[in-house]
């Protein structure tokens, strides 16, 4: 999955620390990413790059993280693209960079930078929100509140009935590939809890005997996501909840389409009931 990029080590420990010439860092305007053109991987910049036409792009950066002697920075500076051989490109190519640790790299900045972006004020009384440089974490001076990075608890669910586990596809999404029951736990409701509520609301379908696969932090959406099979329970057929899938079908083992990369939780939760690694 994206998050797995062993050998390297990514160390998320908050630092308050000045950025160097040689540390690298991220710029995003909107859903793009600042990279290098000339580079077919994802190929971030260092302040010595900029050094020339931006001096003083170092003496803001916010440290974010270190992947393993690297430490990455956040930028606020647009237009950046103005610099030869730099241009903001989509934040998709996240999912398609064969380097699992330069697409964490930069989706975790993403998420940071997002969260940043939106918490310029507080949300209680309206006044600029502070950067502390103790944790990494907001506060208002004049309220007193306090807001750290938001991270949502999401469920991915793979219904199974034997040989056959039901897929899905979304609607209205960019994304048509087939898919899982997904959805957010709602308050004072349990994982467990969401997976039944939302099978059922998903597909109209009871579920039995859930076992837990593994989690997923997503930094695409600000989630941590809890991977859970689940056993068909009774009547299998399938009621859509049109506004949320455009399909959902159930799939023999052997016709369930291989995966191409595992950055997801879904893609190798469907990757391992297809090849019979899990066992269920």
């Amino acid at each position: 999955m994206i998050q797995d990029i062993e050998p390297r080590i990514f160390d998320n420990k908050f630092k308050s620390k000045t950025a160097e010439p040689d540390d690298l860092f991220l710029s995003y305007d909107k859903d793009t990413v600042l990279v290098r053109e000339d580079k077919e991987k994802l190929w971030y910049p260092s302040f010595s790059d900029f050094k020339e036409d931006y001096p003083q792009l170092i003496d803001n950066a916010q440290f974010l993280f270190t992947i393993d002697d690297i430490n990455y920075f956040l930028v606020e500076e647009k237009g950046l693209d103005s610099v030869d051989g730099w241009s903001y490109v989509s934040t998709g190519r996240f999912r398609t960079e064969l380097k699992y640790w330069r697409s964490f790299a930069g989706v975790v900045g993403w998420q940071l930078n997002r969260w940043y972006e939106n918490h310029h004020f507080c949300s209680r009384c309206g006044q600029p929100m502070k950067r502390s440089e103790k944790e990494r974490m907001l506060y208002c001076e004049s309220c007193g509140f306090q807001t750290y990075p938001t991270i949502s608890p999401c469920v991915i669910v793979a219904v199974h009935d034997g040989n056959r586990l039901l897929l899905t596809k979304y609607a209205g999404r960019a994304y048509t590939r087939y898919a899982l029951i997904a959805g957010f736990a709602e308050i004072g409701e349990s994982l467990e809890k969401t997976v039944h509520r939302e099978v059922m609301e998903e597909v109209g379908l009871k579920v039995k005997n859930l076992k837990f696969y593994k989690s997923q932090p997503w930094p695409f959406t600000d989630t941590l996501l809890a991977g859970f099979y689940a056993e068909l329970d009774g009547d299998d057929t399938i009621t859509l909840e049109e506004d949320e899938l455009s399909l959902g079908v159930w799939m023999d083992r052997e016709n369930i389409p291989p995966a191409d990369l595992n950055i997801s939780l879904t893609s190798e939760m469907m990757e391992a009931f297809r090849t019979g690694i899990a066992k269920l």
